[in-house]
């Protein structure tokens, strides 16, 4: 009787801390999936499909278990490279898992919400660059933690003369994550959309494939350039 008690009692204070944390997130319909990790991180999962944010433009849906019970521990494992007061500074506390997710119809890896603390990943999403594309929406917290030190002129000045970015990541159909075979100052095709983007596929080969960017700064300049730059400022960050 007192094993069945004690049961409950825990049952109850996870329902309790996913209402808790659904109200802060303004995210409905989320279950608690993993909770008390080493850097802080709490990991949820949709319980049903849920659409969010301005005119619901944000949707994505339930994850099958088989599905969620492959992922998880790669996600684990990518995300546990970061230890708490990192992920204090960058505000992220709370992990999302669910797939197909969309932000006005157009699929994404992830939504990065500093406010919320949150990131949302499609564990659908583009399986050979997954790994890579955890680390590039992680920068988009770093980014937008400290605009100041990532700065976006700067980096800008880092290319050929007479390159332009693009108005936003969505005002062109440059998307093509594989890398360049001659990369010419960028390492794929979307890191040709705006500077941020840019930076997250820098910061996110220097995360998961950096002995081939090794290879690719002894030959390129600019990309040796870039990630330096990147290097840097993250050593400054962890410095803080």
């Amino acid at each position: 009787m007192r094993i069945l008690f004690i049961l409950l009692l825990i049952f109850q204070f996870n329902l309790l801390k996913a209402d808790e944390i659904n109200y802060l997130l303004k995210i409905p319909n989320l279950k608690t999936f993993s909770l008390n990790n080493k850097n802080g991180l709490k990991y949820l999962t949709a319980k049903k499909n849920f659409k969010i944010g301005v005119q619901n433009n944000i949707s994505c849906n339930k994850l099958g278990e088989k599905n969620l019970d492959n992922k998880f521990s790669l996600i684990k494992r990518n995300l546990d490279i970061y230890d708490y007061e990192f992920l204090k500074k960058i505000n992220l506390r709370f992990i999302v898992l669910c797939q197909n997710l969309y932000i006005s119809k157009i699929n994404t890896a992830g939504i990065p919400d500093l406010n919320k603390r949150t990131l949302i990943l499609d564990l659908e999403f583009n399986e050979k660059h997954f790994e890579r594309v955890i680390h590039h929406e992680v920068f988009h917290l770093i980014h937008d933690s400290f605009p100041e030190i990532f700065n976006e002129e700067a980096w800008s000045n880092l290319n050929k003369k007479g390159f332009k970015y693009a108005d936003c990541s969505t005002c062109t159909d440059k998307l093509g994550l594989d890398i360049y075979k001659n990369t010419d100052g960028f390492l794929t095709e979307y890191s040709k959309t705006i500077p941020s983007e840019d930076m997250a596929e820098v910061y996110s080969f220097l995360i998961t494939d950096n002995k081939n960017l090794e290879k690719i700064k002894k030959i390129d300049p600019i990309i040796f350039k870039k990630a330096e730059f990147i290097e840097s400022k993250i050593k400054k960050i962890n410095n803080l």
